[in-house]
């Protein structure tokens, strides 16, 4: 039996805390770009380490502690500040040219606002102690991708927003989107929206979202994603190359794809197929078959994801996140059935 007390330590919880309330500060995404960031540099100096020791270095501690950790966690600082924009965004604190609802905008920065960093802090806290609790009882998938889904879960309910969203033509329907519908100008804005400015779907990416175009981003990115794990022997790399590279998204470089949920599930997946023998005895072939599976697999999984949960809602219910708690359960399950020989660093089933 887990003791639900011992999952969680106060010092932590207060990192958290100061971690939940930064990422209010500079805006979800931005935090999240710091994590692909802090990713390559823990992964760059844990092979710098290995190589300089003859492999027998000590693991350096910048991914785990600070990359997943309080600081830059993304069940902490990113999912805060998804939160403190969708209580900004009530407050009336946002008025920007977002074409979406306000919430959504998971770029915006709230510097110094007291009260939104306090959500961002109590969020911060929220996404640790749940993660901390999956952890606890082994969860099989990736814990922090859940805890990010979870947090976004959480402040639609607390805030008032509905869970789902109500879908005016079909749950998978984007072709209002294409046809540039928009709601009612007559609609009155009573929760912090530009109701009469709204698309009346809102698909996550504009530039990502058909199914043919995102299945073969899916395919290509998963088998560079599982490539650079097989190449470089880390299997969290990949994710902090696709992180970092939303630096372009988030300064407004048009077309710029969002990949960090099919290069991680992708490159865990060559990892898991290596079992307990090192991920260099994993053929190219394997290589690029499971990562083209993975990658097209948690790809589809995410557009899928936001038709129904982001596209017809009001604030930010991260796809990716989801993609990875999907993709990364897969993996445990393919162990199950003797499809794959591990489940690389998820606990088994």
């Amino acid at each position: 039996m887990v003791d639900i007390m011992a999952i969680w330590s106060l010092e932590y919880l207060l990192l958290a805390v100061a971690g939940g309330a930064f990422g209010a500060a500079i805006g979800g995404l931005p935090a999240f770009i710091f994590t692909g960031f802090m990713v390559i540099a823990g992964e760059a100096a844990n092979l710098g380490g290995n190589a300089a020791a003859g492999g027998d270095a000590a693991t350096i501690m910048i991914t785990d502690s600070i990359a997943f950790g309080p600081v830059f966690g993304p069940h902490i600082s990113f999912a805060a500040g998804a939160a403190a924009s969708a209580y900004a965004a009530k407050q009336g604190y946002m008025d920007t040219d977002y074409d979406y609802h306000q919430a959504k905008n998971i770029n915006y920065a709230f510097g110094t606002k007291p009260d939104v960093l306090a959500v961002g802090a109590l969020f911060g806290a929220a996404g640790y102690v749940m993660v901390e609790a999956l952890v606890a009882f082994s969860m099989p998938f990736d814990q922090v991708a859940m805890g990010v889904v979870l947090s976004a879960v959480l402040h639609r309910i607390v805030f008032g927003y509905d869970v789902v969203g109500t879908p005016a033509t079909g749950w998978l329907n984007m072709t209002p989107f294409e046809r540039e519908d928009r709601r009612p100008s007559d609609a009155v804005a009573t929760d912090g929206g530009v109701v009469g400015e709204r698309y009346v779907v809102e698909p996550w990416l504009p530039q990502q979202y058909k199914w043919l175009n995102v299945a073969l981003l899916g395919v290509v990115v998963g088998v560079l994603g599982a490539y650079i794990g097989y190449a470089s022997e880390s299997v969290f790399l990949p994710f902090g190359i696709s992180a970092a590279s939303l630096v372009f998204l988030s300064i407004g470089h048009e077309n710029f794809p969002v990949t960090h949920h099919i290069t991680f599930p992708a490159s865990t997946a060559v990892f898991a197929l290596a079992g307990t023998d090192p991920v260099s005895s994993v053929s190219l072939f394997g290589v690029v078959t499971v990562g083209a599976a993975f990658g097209a697999v948690c790809a589809l999984f995410g557009e899928l994801f936001q038709r129904v949960f982001y596209a017809h809602g009001d604030t930010h219910l991260d796809p990716p996140a989801a993609a990875i708690v999907f993709g990364t359960f897969l993996i445990p399950v393919c162990n199950v059935l003797g499809i794959l020989p591990g489940s690389a660093w998820i606990p088994a089933l």
